[in-house]
């Protein structure tokens, strides 16, 4: 806890927001940040302009403050690494399912589907990939859902005939307390969302 503490004070005290943080092997110590997001106003999600991206110089300057942070609170590490989110950039809270919104995400239960798939898919299926959805809960409370078909998309260059039915959709709705883990799907679509460039410092 004293690790999370530490790191989460620090990269917030220099403007970032702590997206992930992993310990392995060897003593690695691997911290990813981002940038703020401003919400689904600002100029950025509006489309005027291009989301900005984590550099190398934010990545710098995180590791030398970290640096000094963990050494402060006598963190036991061999090597730290900052770096920017990936394409598969996890979401971990409600900020991050409302940034991403319309994107293709991959979800995994805690618990398989069971009785509620109702034979519409795999009773023992968790993991699901789809377009992340916002939808109106009871109460007027704020849900969640992807949507996704189970049909082989054309592949490029393939005529698809006029006459042909569209792909039959399906839909699932969950509350992010009922996911143990979301991410971004790792998708390079050079018409739609481009990953970022990949941008990791390492002392």
């Amino acid at each position: 806890m004293a690790l999370q503490q530490t790191v989460e004070k620090t990269v917030a005290g220099l403007g970032y927001d702590l997206v992930e943080i992993e310990r392995s092997a060897g003593g690695l110590l691997r911290v990813t940040i981002d940038l703020p997001w401003n919400g689904p106003n600002s100029p950025d999600a509006a489309g005027e302009a291009p989301e900005p991206f984590v550099t190398v110089e934010d990545c710098e300057k995180v590791t030398r403050q970290l640096q000094f942070a963990l050494e402060v609170d006598g963190v036991d590490y061999k090597r730290l690494e900052v770096s920017s989110p990936g394409i598969d950039r996890p979401l971990r809270n409600e900020q991050d399912f409302e940034r991403f919104v319309g994107e293709v995400i991959d979800i995994t239960l805690k618990a398989p589907m069971g009785a509620a798939a109702g034979g519409q898919v795999a009773a023992n299926r968790k993991k699901f990939r789809g377009t992340l959805e916002r939808v109106a809960g009871a109460g007027g409370s704020q849900g969640w859902q992807i949507v996704w078909s189970d049909e082989p998309a054309p592949k490029p260059g393939q005529k698809v005939s006029k006459k042909r039915a569209p792909a039959q959709l399906q839909a699932l709705g969950f509350a992010l307390d009922e996911l143990r883990e979301a991410r971004l799907a790792p998708i390079v679509d050079f018409k739609g969302r481009r990953p970022k460039p990949g941008t990791s410092v390492s002392d």
